[in-house]
């Protein structure tokens, strides 16, 4: 097995393809530079999560070419569950490596807002992409696995809103894993221009019990001065994809960037959301949920970093754990010196299924100003047995009285979700996920 600093990366194969696939000059400008630092780069250090023995790195397959889809009523059944088949106007849909449709509304394109694979993108729109490309949010040289993303980048959208757009429907994309070689070094770049507005949700969805390839993801999300970004996500991927997935945020003054985000991924996931709130006056509202099963490990660190003054930022994440699942969950929030007036609150809060399952909830407060707002909670333990028992008392069972205890826990986070298809599914992978 490939382990933390010891794997062959072929360059010439990977710039080869490139050339092949006529990617732009630019992107292969940045693979270029992603395999040269590579070796040189260290590999993350998640706390409390030894990933010297996990699997980043092997991929056998950069580019896995899949059949696109004619039509909406073409969709499988797993992508046509989330989406709305009647009213859905703004859609991209991803199977594998393949751009597989594309369904955008005529008013969405007459107010020129962007929405393309990353790989036309960069074609089409080089000015635009070439200044928010792993600029701000991310960096290819900040780790091994973000200069490993670079380097193998495979898939991806960029979406774009012009000044003072407000985009009335959400802009939803689908990636669909339905091919066990299949790895997803998927790159999201979202950027709303000063005064803009934008509602993007993104599903990852399989139709597989396990896989062969690895994870990679980021997301990058930049929200220009008086900009609005609701980003919601479900996340659903097989067994055994062992992965890295980065979600950043970066803030102009008043800008608002709020994250909905339903993680429920069956493999071994290092997650890493973090916010840079740089304008005075922007905040940050983070909903996240968990279930863990099985042998799972998986890792948060949650940040919202205050830069600007008055900034205000929430972090709220509920995890369940079950069979022999173990997660870590670190909630961060940081007031920079300079950052007077500004707001950094949090909870998280793990539910444990069974004595074998374990959740560490970490709240930290790092404060460099004083005249500041802050707190925090966290709790890690048992389902509450005097809820439980009141549940029983009106007849049901202690499965069924478990189960609702549940649901309520994470609804806070579910009822967030901004697309009522997507709500719809996270409610269903959360009752798959307890009762199976």
């Amino acid at each position: 097995m490939t382990m933390e600093n010891e794997f062959v990366i072929n360059k010439d194969e990977i710039l080869e393809a490139s050339k092949a696939r006529e990617e732009s000059a630019f992107l292969t400008e940045k693979r270029t530079e992603a395999l040269d630092k590579l070796n040189s780069l260290d590999m993350i250090k998640p706390d409390k999560t030894r990933v010297s023995k996990w699997d980043f790195f092997t991929v056998t397959d950069q580019f896995v070419e899949s059949e696109a889809f004619g039509s909406i009523e073409e969709l499988p059944q797993v992508v046509r569950e989330v989406i709305d088949i009647e009213t859905v106007e703004n859609v991209i849909i991803q199977r594998n490596n393949t751009e597989a449709f594309v369904k955008l509304s005529d008013d969405l394109v007459s107010q020129g807002v962007i929405v393309e694979s990353i790989f036309d993108a960069a074609n089409n729109h080089p000015e635009l992409l070439e200044k928010y490309f792993m600029t701000d949010a991310v960096q290819i040289d900040e780790n091994k696995l973000t200069a490993y993303h670079a380097a193998l980048l495979n898939g991806g959208v960029f979406v774009y809103v012009p000044k003072n757009v407000q985009v009335k429907d959400p802009i939803q994309m689908v990636v669909l894993h339905d091919d066990e070689k299949a790895s997803l070094f998927n790159h999201v770049l979202v950027v709303a221009d000063t005064g803009a507005e934008v509602t993007y949700v993104e599903n990852y969805v399989t139709t597989l019990e396990s896989g062969k390839g690895k994870l990679n993801i980021v997301s990058e999300v930049i929200a220009k001065d008086n900009a609005k970004i609701k980003y919601g996500a479900v996340d659903f991927l097989a067994k055994a994809l062992v992965g890295y997935i980065v979600r950043r945020g970066v803030t102009g003054n008043d800008a608002v960037i709020d994250w909905a985000l339903g993680l429920m991924n069956d493999s071994d996931v290092i997650y890493d959301n973090t916010t840079y709130l740089m304008g005075s006056g922007s905040s940050s509202d983070v909903k996240i949920v968990h279930v863990g099963r099985g042998n799972q490990k998986s890792n948060f660190t949650t940040e919202v970093i205050h830069y600007g003054k008055e900034t205000t930022g929430n972090i709220l994440k509920h995890g369940v754990m079950k069979d022999s699942a173990s997660s870590v969950f670190n909630g961060i929030g940081y007031i920079k010196h300079g950052a007077t007036n500004s707001d950094a609150q949090q909870e998280s809060r793990v539910l444990m299924l069974s004595p074998k399952a374990r959740g560490d909830a970490n709240p930290i407060l790092l404060i460099d100003e004083d005249e500041v707002v802050a707190g925090h909670a966290a709790s890690a333990g048992q389902v509450d047995e005097i809820q439980l028992f009141y549940l029983m008392s009106r007849g049901l069972s202690r499965q069924e009285a478990e189960r609702l205890v549940i649901h309520g826990f994470l609804a806070p986070v579910v009822e967030s979700i901004p697309i009522e298809s997507v709500k719809q599914l996270l409610t269903a992978v959360i009752e798959e996920k307890i009762v199976n």
